[in-house]
């Protein structure tokens, strides 16, 4: 059996509990420094590309501000833009949500990151679902499940109509005349449920034709969404078993899109810590998440479950004695507090009992996410075997320190697979989709004439 080349990428930390902020090693995640940093380090270890998420709302909690999110982070495509001129090759993919945004800007946006990056640009396709963050948009917003990702497949494939209203040698080079666009070159017309557009798209088709699509989720509309649409999927699972599932029920998919198993690359979030042992490394590991857990994140955590101000629980004891309250809830923007709540709570205190947790040790066995433990070597092991067993194709790293979290793994780690040999020594191509090893897209001219869509 062929060995299957790994893939790799990295994820700046955004809103959530990932970074030690108490480390005296912990940075800006604001400054432009920061985000350098950190995708020269992944184009150092030939990382395929750098993923930013994006947040279009200060999440709150108990009517504030949450102290314990990121304040002031920049938009997503705005500093990729600004990384494409300090990185050659690495892929750069940005989160842009498609239930409070427009596909022309949208396409537009990321045809121009293709151009200045010089075939690089990824969309991490998103949709948001509560009307707290509408309410920074002029639609307001609440979508219920189904009308979302409905919404989001009309949306890519507007935008996919949009680049491939311009083909290859549309824009034509005169040296006595300039630079012109042949006729007709960018013209379209969308008739749909959610867009009725028409018009001259302004920005030539991208080197790669089109960026490569991201989808991130686990939910049985995310998977389908990203069966018949997405080049990666971004997922999350803790074991090899569940890693297995996932893969085998997403691959099954896409026969019936028309699609070839290996025309979606599947890349589950993940972290490292690394040890000169590995009794060192899981007595790291276990420091590290307990920093990332602290008292006041671990009870901030509980109060969105529950919805009830918990602050005088201590997040070392046991948990709450009162029931959730399942109304409006205290937190708002925070996206893994919907679902059925009182369900969660049920099954932790089910888990707390049959273990003896703390709050807060529930809590670090809630948000833990499949995370490489032991020395280089045991972790390029696992890394490996997790992808030629197809429990993935690759990996996204969420590194616990910014900037420098990727530092060790791209010095210690990455060598050893480019020693194993499922690792590349060196980019092949320029493009994203070169590094993904995914086909250029067709160049249809199907944008000129209106798509009716139901």
């Amino acid at each position: 059996m062929p060995v299957k080349p790994v893939h790799l990428a990295a994820h700046f930390p955004g809103v959530n509990n990932t970074t030690v902020w108490s480390d005296p090693a912990s940075g800006s995640q604001i400054d432009f420094a920061s985000f350098a940093h950190l995708a020269r380090t992944a184009e150092r270890g030939k990382f395929d590309f750098l993923f930013l998420a994006e947040g279009l709302r200060l999440r709150e909690l108990k009517g504030r501000i949450h102290n314990l999110d990121v304040a002031g982070r920049p938009e997503s495509l705005t500093v990729l833009s600004a990384l494409s001129a300090v990185t050659a090759r690495l892929g750069l993919a940005a989160t842009v949500n498609s239930t409070f945004n427009e596909p022309y800007e949208v396409a537009r946006r990321l045809a121009t990151l293709d151009h200045l990056s010089e075939g690089r640009a990824a969309w991490n396709v998103v949709t948001s679902w509560d009307e707290f963050t509408g309410e920074n948009f002029r639609r307001g917003g609440y979508l219920d499940e189904a009308d979302r990702y409905g919404r989001a497949a009309e949306f890519l494939h507007t935008a996919r109509e949009l680049w491939d209203s311009w083909a290859p040698g549309d824009l034509v080079t005169d040296p006595g005349a300039g630079v012109f666009a042949r006729p007709g070159s960018g013209a379209f017309a969308h008739r749909g449920r959610q867009f009725d557009i028409a018009g001259r798209f302004n920005v030539p088709r991208g080197p790669q034709g089109h960026p490569v699509i991201i989808q991130a989720g686990d939910s049985p509309q995310g998977r389908e969404f990203a069966a018949a649409d997405a080049d990666v999927i971004f997922s999350r699972h803790g074991t090899l078993e569940d890693g297995r599932a996932f893969y085998k029920d997403v691959k099954s998919r896409l026969a019936r899109y028309g699609r070839r198993r290996d025309e979606l690359k599947i890349m589950p979030a993940v972290t490292y810590v690394l040890g000169d042992n590995e009794a060192d490394a899981a007595e790291r590991a276990a420091e590290i998440r307990r920093r990332q857990v602290g008292p006041q994140t671990a009870i901030a955590y509980l109060e969105g479950h529950w919805g009830r101000d918990l602050s005088a629980y201590d997040p070392d004891g046991p948990l709450p004695d009162v029931e959730p309250d399942l109304g409006e809830g205290v937190s708002q923007g925070r996206a893994q507090f919907r679902g059925d709540r009182g369900e969660t709570v049920r099954r932790w205190r089910a888990l707390a009992a049959e273990r003896g947790l703390t709050i807060r040790e529930l809590v670090i066995e809630a948000t833990g996410r499949q995370t490489f433990v032991g020395t280089p070597a045991s972790v390029a092991d696992q890394i490996d075997t997790f992808v030629q067993t197809d429990a993935a194709d690759g990996f996204v790293f969420v590194p616990h320190l910014t900037p420098g979290g990727l530092d060790d793994l791209v010095e210690h780690v990455v060598p050893l697979l480019q020693e194993k040999g499922v690792f590349r020594a060196d980019y092949t191509g320029p493009t994203l989709r070169d590094h993904l090893g995914l086909q250029a897209p067709r160049t249809p001219r199907a944008a000129r004439t209106p798509r009716k869509v139901s």
